[in-house]
């Protein structure tokens, strides 16, 4: 079976309905140094996000997120199911617009015939009314939460998300975590679009995996696993340099701080790495991560309708990369089935 654990989702009907959409522009600037506007892109509405003002991060386009053009591309594709992915937008969404995504999702994976999955969208606070929305989406079939790297200037680590994250180890819930469009501190990487578009999310998920390491927040929620996009900002590339082996000789200093069995097994059990997409990394870079960060942790995901090419020819980039058939059906779809703990479409019918 093949899984996209990675494709966009947006409510077209906010396109449609000025007052929707006047809620939904109108909840952006409570997010500092974040704006964002609507411009015709044809005979369609286009919403733009700035992060930061004056530089375009996000953006959706009115018709890219139909239930038909989705169900058809997948189907052209060759891609059995998928996991909808909200694109960086729930980071600021209220409670009433959450409830209307949530809606949204819902109504799609049950009308999809199993082909769709949905992952909660709630405000990070832990709020008892966020916390009741949560479980208003398990009960919708929801087994998983999407979250962001960061809120504000806090990322997960911080106690502010600490209500939260009780509720979702108490209900062994997976937590997608989404980067956002730039990390906290973006000022150096902001005027080129490739690096502001590119690293800066990596930058974002690079902090965000690491401080979730090193904190210890897993030994608080063990039952919380957690699956970073953008293979976490492409983490492999320093995990021997942020989890050092243990030194074989004596140093008269001790400059670095010793990967401990806890940071080890948190590292093995609880975080996990999307790729978003297959093509941008390039063969060699796909190949190391799997090498480094083990086939069983990787998720494959197309970030559709980002680009179409990513899409149609993202499973057969991973099917042609040298590694072997079992790490394969991992990537492509075990993965996903087991963290996301995909329902069947008899059970998403009686939800």
């Amino acid at each position: 079976m093949i899984i996209d654990a990675n494709v966009y989702w947006f409510p077209e009907q906010i396109f449609e309905d000025d007052t929707l959409l006047e809620q939904f522009l109108s909840e952006i600037p409570t997010i500092p140094n974040t704006a964002g506007y609507v411009k015709e892109n044809g005979d369609k509405k286009q919403i733009v996000i700035e992060r930061p003002i004056g530089f375009a991060g996000v953006d959706y386009l009115q018709g890219e997120y139909t239930l038909e053009g989705h169900l058809s591309a997948l189907k052209e594709a060759g891609v059995d199911q998928a996991v909808m992915k909200v694109p960086c937008c729930h980071e600021w969404l209220s409670l009433d617009m959450c409830r209307l995504f949530n809606d949204g999702m819902a109504d799609y994976a049950k009308r999809s015939g199993g082909v769709l999955h949905a992952l909660a969208v709630i405000p990070p606070w832990g709020t008892a009314q966020s916390l009741a929305e949560l479980d208003r989406c398990y009960a919708l079939g929801m087994r998983g939460v999407q979250l962001c790297a960061h809120y504000r200037d806090l990322y997960l680590d911080d106690a502010a998300f600490a209500p939260l994250f009780e509720k979702l180890n108490e209900l062994h819930m997976t937590a997608y975590i989404h980067h956002t469009p730039v990390p906290v501190e973006f000022d150096a990487v902001k005027d080129y679009n490739n690096l502001r578009r590119s690293y800066g999310r990596c930058c974002d998920q690079m902090i965000a995996v690491s401080r979730e390491l090193f904190s210890g927040m897993f030994t608080r929620y063990p039952n919380v696993r957690v699956v970073h996009s953008m293979l976490g900002g492409g983490f492999h590339t320093y995990a021997n340099m942020m989890l050092p082996p243990k030194p074989q000789m004596t140093d008269t200093a001790a400059r670095f701080s010793q990967t401990t069995d806890e940071i080890s097994t948190h590292m093995q059990r609880n975080i996990f790495f999307e790729m978003s997409h297959a093509q941008p990394w390039g063969k060699d870079q796909l190949e190391c991560a799997i090498k480094t960060l083990g086939a069983d942790h990787i998720i494959y995901g197309s970030s559709y309708p980002v680009r179409r090419e990513w899409l149609m020819g993202g499973t057969a980039f991973v099917q042609n990369l040298d590694i072997t058939e079992e790490e394969k059906a991992l990537i492509l779809g075990g993965n996903a089935q087991r963290l996301y703990v995909m329902l069947h479409e008899k059970e998403i019918a009686h939800v």
